[in-house]
């Protein structure tokens, strides 16, 4: 008996120390070192304009956090992440240096700011609105300090303690004067952080009592009580007045704060404040809410709404809640507050002659609303220029159309004037977006010339050439634009902002295939051009990778574009077909001839990221990126109707082209994507054999797990379960043969990309004796940041593409 044990525990020891060996040498791994260096290449910098733009700041971005950083923890309360040693935001991205650019000087040579924190992690950077002064965020181990650089002298300074509140965004704004400004601190009563009980108090009960609450799949909502109460505890802020001069702080309201606006003069203060009862299927924004106005002291001097939680909103993507939404102070007018309510009960699908109407209230508030402007569409928003000029916009989702009036707030008798009237989806055409620039208030207003009958227009410019960007004058009587300037081959040139109208000075920012972005001083006038920084290649090893626009035909005669990445120096004669890497993301249209418009550029930079495919140009693959997946539905029908169908011929298509070009090797073609792109991937394997193998990144693959619409798709899966079901993969997973890697964030907070999409998708296939490998990134999101993910990424997608794509046998 004593021999049996012995032999029991030894080979229980054997095997448990095979299970020890096997999981040590797992962990992070790391790809091929090209495929590291170029994942690990220093971000570019960032830039910021001063109001009057007489300055630059230059943002120095960090490498790749580690995950010990993205590990940390972090509570998932209503819809948001809350890192709960600094009360702030759990996953945002920061800065590490700041440095000045005189756009004065000759050489734009960097100023050093003196007195910046050690160890810098600053966020939410922003110019006073004389241009004085930019206030940024600093975090530090246990909170988050607010800091404020003198402009004149470059030296930084802390302001306050690690006591801002930056739970909900947003923790501060200025003053019109530039001097003063109100951020969310901390309480100074705050007790510690609530303990979760041991022991419940009871089930955790929710009820509805015969009312419509469709609502779609959000994640990280509020479970119970307790979550109850850490969110309120980590939300509630004190609202503080500080006087940046004499480093006065007069505490101001305390709440749950969304909102913080004052008004352009100064002298009120909008705020919107969450209030109970808490939601258990929205996230804080639709939360009960109130809408105030204060005076500078802290004076309740109106409450503008009392807003129920917005459970009920109907489906579609044009819906919205009822009663007063999308409030605005008008940015040329010292105290005048301006919102819209809709007319048709929120419900898109009821015919209404309008839609949404405008209302408005004058300082100092005592009045009744006055009504304004109508909207045949959904409101989209305004941009104020003076009482004889404004420009509303309104849109509709179903139809894709959308259209800008010119408006006079200050004369009730004139009626709107229509300036465009198009399709969102029409690209070629679109006309841009209208400049504008800082007023007396530091807000911003419409640009313009000729006595206010000239605006200008800024935009991407595309055509069947690709994206040309382009600056324009608009003549408001005649309704005609004129083209002062457009972005040139060889290179990809788009506008940044017009710092003088009338000289023609543009700041632009320039790149080509093997030149990356920098910023220029262009003279749109007489065509000089003087550069102003000069950042360095980051991708030098990508030099002599080609890049191509490629244009090809659906076999429906549908046009469609891809951008093809070829190694450097490929010889086809010599060097003969390669393995293929072909990376697409679908998209939904109402227009084939809006599908069948030329995205991107041919002369933009060659670039790369953590996410993209063309990292594997390196490894001897062809990279086929940015393939066009269009999914069109055409007058009443919808897009989806035809999904997977659409699907197949698309991805025919691209093979096809590739293929006939003598570069693509047809049984050495592997597909992939993220997100909507995981999704489109499972899809092309489960219906088509196309493909040697797939890649499929956080994705969604049951929609009955998003039963309430997702992505383009406004109807409810009770509405159309057909639909449903024949999107989903996870439903064909019994019909997938090629081989298929899944890859996961633990912590995807995306919504309708839960992480157990990917996990029953793996154990579907797995249950039909397919090829398939589940990779869950501990600690990330639907984006992944940490380097010691994103290198593991990368490799497994390496070694899934070699094993797979590059060493695939070909197809009987």
């Amino acid at each position: 008996m004593q021999r049996i044990t012995i032999l029991m525990l030894t080979i229980l020891g054997s095997f448990l120390t095979k299970e020890l060996t096997a999981q040590s040498a797992g962990g992070y791994q790391t790809p091929p070192k090209a495929i590291a260096d170029l994942i690990d290449a220093a971000p570019t910098p960032g830039i910021s304009l001063s109001p009057d733009h007489q300055w630059m700041l230059q943002m120095e971005r960090p490498s790749l956090p580690s995950i010990e950083e993205v590990a940390q923890e972090e509570l998932r309360l209503a819809g948001i992440r809350i890192n709960p040693r600094t009360n702030g935001a759990s996953r945002s991205s920061y800065y590490i240096g700041l440095m000045l650019r005189s756009m004065q000087s000759k050489k734009f040579e960097p100023t050093a700011i003196s007195g910046l924190p050690e160890n810098a992690r600053i966020e939410n950077v922003s110019w006073s609105p004389d241009g004085s002064t930019i206030a940024f965020l600093n975090t530090v181990t246990d909170g988050i300090e607010l800091w404020a650089i003198d402009v004149k002298t470059a030296r930084a300074r802390r302001l306050t303690g690690a006591v801002v509140n930056d739970a909900l965004r947003s923790p501060y704004t200025w003053f019109s004067d530039g001097k003063t400004l109100i951020y969310k601190q901390i309480p100074n009563t705050r007790g510690p952080v609530p303990q979760k009980p041991t022991i419940p108090a009871g089930p955790t009960i929710q009820v509805n009592d015969g009312v419509a609450a469709p609502v779609r799949t959000y994640q990280d909502l509020l479970n119970n009580k307790f979550d109850e109460t850490l969110f309120e505890y980590f939300t509630t802020a004190t609202l503080t007045v500080l006087d940046l001069a004499t480093g006065k702080e007069s505490p101001f309201a305390t709440g749950i704060f969304s909102s913080v606006s004052p008004s352009p003069d100064g002298n009120y203060v909008l705020i919107s404040e969450v209030k109970k009862p808490f939601s258990y299927i929205v996230p804080y924004y639709r939360f009960p809410s109130t809408v105030t106005i204060y005076d500078r002291s802290g004076k309740i001097i109106r409450q503008v709404a009392n807003l129920p939680a917005a459970e009920n909103i109907p489906t579609g993507f044009g819906a919205v809640a009822e009663g007063p939404r999308s409030f605005t102070w008008r940015s040329d007018k010292p105290a005048s507050l301006y919102w819209v309510e809709a007319q048709d009960g929120g419900d898109p699908k009821k015919e209404a002659a309008i839609r949404d109407k405008m209302f408005h209230l004058e300082a100092p508030f005592s009045g009744k609303p006055v009504e304004g402007i109508t909207f045949s569409l959904r409101y989209g928003g305004v941009t104020w220029g003076n009482d004889n000029l404004a420009l509303a916009y309104e849109n509709w989702w179903s139809t894709r159309r959308e259209i800008t009036r010119r408006w006079q707030p200050g004369n009730a008798a004139a009626a709107p004037e229509v300036l465009f009237d198009r399709s969102s989806e029409d690209r070629y055409n679109d006309p841009g977006n209208f400049e504008t620039k800082r007023n007396q208030f530091g807000e911003y207003v419409l640009m313009t010339a000729d006595n206010g009958q000239t605006l200008f227009l800024t935009g991407q410019g595309a055509s069947p050439e690709g994206n040309r960007p382009f600056v324009d004058k608009f003549n408001l009587k005649a309704k005609k634009t004129e083209r002062l300037w457009r972005s040139e081959a060889p290179y990809y040139e788009s506008p940044v902002s017009i710092l003088d109208e009338s000289k023609g000075i543009v700041l632009t920012q320039r790149e080509a295939n093997y030149e990356p972005p920098n910023f220029f001083l262009r003279n749109v006038k007489n065509g000089s051009l003087t550069q102003v920084t000069y950042f360095p290649n980051p991708f030098e090893s990508l030099k002599g990778v080609s890049k191509e626009l490629i244009k090809f035909k659906r076999a429906d005669g549908l046009e469609m574009t891809g951008t093809l990445y070829l190694p450097a120096n490929y010889n086809k004669e010599k060097d003969g077909r390669l393995p293929v890497l072909m990376w697409a993301y679908p998209r939904e249209y109402k227009s084939a001839d809006a599908a069948g418009q030329v995205t991107g550029s041919p002369y933009s930079f060659i670039r790369t990221s953590w996410a993209s495919p063309v990292l594997w140009v390196t490894q001897g693959y062809a990279v086929f990126d940015n393939v066009a997946m269009p999914v069109i539905g055409e007058g009443e029908e919808e897009p989806n109707e035809k999904f997977v169908e659409q699907l197949r011929a698309n991805a025919e298509a691209a093979i096809n082209t590739i293929v006939e070009m003598g570069v693509g090797d047809r049984d050495r073609i592997g597909v992939g994507g993220h997100s909507y792109g995981a999704f489109m991937t499972a899809n092309l394997l489960a219906h088509t054999d196309l493909f040697a193998a797939g890649i499929a990144r956080s994705g969604a693959y049951n929609r009955t797990l998003t039963p309430f619409g997702f992505q383009a798709e406004e109807r409810t899966y009770w509405e159309t379960p057909e639909t449903y079901y024949k999107m989903s993969p996870f439903n064909f997973a019994d019909k997938i043969k090629e081989p298929m890697l899944l890859i996961h964030g633990e912590a995807d907070n995306n919504s309708g990309t839960f992480p157990i999409q990917s996990e029953r998708m793996y154990a579907a296939m797995k249950g039909h004796g397919a090829t398939v490998r589940l990779v869950m990134l501990p600690g990330e999101s639907h984006g992944y940041r940490a380097k010691e993910s994103i290198m593991h990424m990368a490799w497994e997608m390496d070694q899934w593409l070699d094993k797979f794509v590059k060493q695939a046998e070909a197809k009987p």
